[in-house]
């Protein structure tokens, strides 16, 4: 089954994070290099889903991981931690969207 309007946003969303945010590489500026960190995005989907308590805490050692060593590039944890933040604050968007279109009101969180 296909993923949901509201859900390919809200990838679409925690894509653009990461490549304009994130960003380890530095490639943000490359527009060859759009998709760059589109293979992350699942997972940084599936961890801010299961971060029931909100501490980013598995999302950051998943974003240290992929930086050194799937990259090789410097850990900058304040940095990951200003992205995590931005992430929480999309998800908490995307929950009140499904909210408002499981209760037939799709307009009343539309905060994109």
């Amino acid at each position: 089954m296909g993923l949901s309007a509201q859900e390919r946003a809200f990838r679409r969303r925690v894509d653009e994070v990461l490549h304009y945010l994130w960003d380890p590489l530095r490639v943000a500026g490359v527009p060859q290099a759009r998709d760059e960190y589109e293979s992350y995005v699942p997972e940084v989907v599936k961890l801010l889903r299961q971060d029931n308590d909100s501490s980013g805490d598995a999302l950051a050692a998943y974003l240290r991981t992929l930086s050194t060593e799937h990259m090789g590039v410097g850990h900058n944890p304040e940095h990951d931690r200003e992205v995590i933040d931005v992430l929480q604050e999309w998800k908490a968007w995307w929950v009140a969207r499904e909210i408002a279109f499981a209760n037939g009101h799709p307009d009343e969180s539309d905060g994109a």
